[in-house]
């Protein structure tokens, strides 16, 4: 069976950049071969601040945002986030969408496509690793970092990529489905 990878736009601001990005390495995993790739846009699952009246790991979910938000969650075997940083962190959204559901995220591995001015993202990265572990994910450490990432948009609002980045890819992918693969036991009723 083919693992699924979920990329994951967790930008959710009108004007955002992070959609060319997601693209981009939602095509460039589905050449990489090794997953069955789609591509997930936080913003069409318009969760409100954390509404739910039960805490997130008993799973009784009384909303539709957050019963949709955890059917698509627990779909896929591993994640990539693509993510700005927003004063040294992840944005809002990514925190919110994290804690609205627990086991779904349990026992999968995740990686960070970051993106931003001088430092690409690398301090926002920093901390969310720091919080996927609390939901018993397992951050890589590959992953892929875009500074400057205006300069790599195109006229049409492509991203265009460079060889760096797509070697970053290349070796995030790879990690990433050998810990899938690895976890893939860790995921099964007990």
């Amino acid at each position: 069976m083919t693992l699924k990878l979920q990329t994951i736009i967790v930008s959710t601001r009108p004007g955002r950049v992070g959609p060319a990005v997601a693209r981009w390495f939602d095509e460039f995993a589905r050449r990489h071969g090794r997953f069955e790739a789609r591509l997930v846009d936080l913003a069409q699952f318009a969760l409100p601040v954390f509404d739910e009246p039960n805490h997130p790991s008993l799973q009784k979910y009384e909303h539709a945002h957050t019963k949709q938000w955890s059917e698509s969650v627990a779909e896929a075997d591993a994640y990539v986030f693509v993510t700005p940083e927003y004063n040294y962190n992840p944005p809002p959204s990514f925190y919110n969408a994290l804690n609205y559901v627990y086991k779904e995220w349990n026992y999968k591995p995740c990686g960070f496509v970051s993106y931003g001015g001088v430092s690409g993202g690398l301090r926002a990265t920093q901390i969310a690793k720091q919080l996927v572990t609390t939901l018993r994910m397992m951050p890589m450490v590959e992953g892929v970092m875009v500074p400057f990432v205006a300069r790599s948009i195109d006229e049409q609002g492509s991203f265009q990529s460079n060889e760096l980045i797509d070697n970053s890819a290349n070796a995030m992918l790879g990690e990433l489905h050998r810990w899938a693969e690895a976890l893939k036991s860790m995921r099964q009723p007990t």
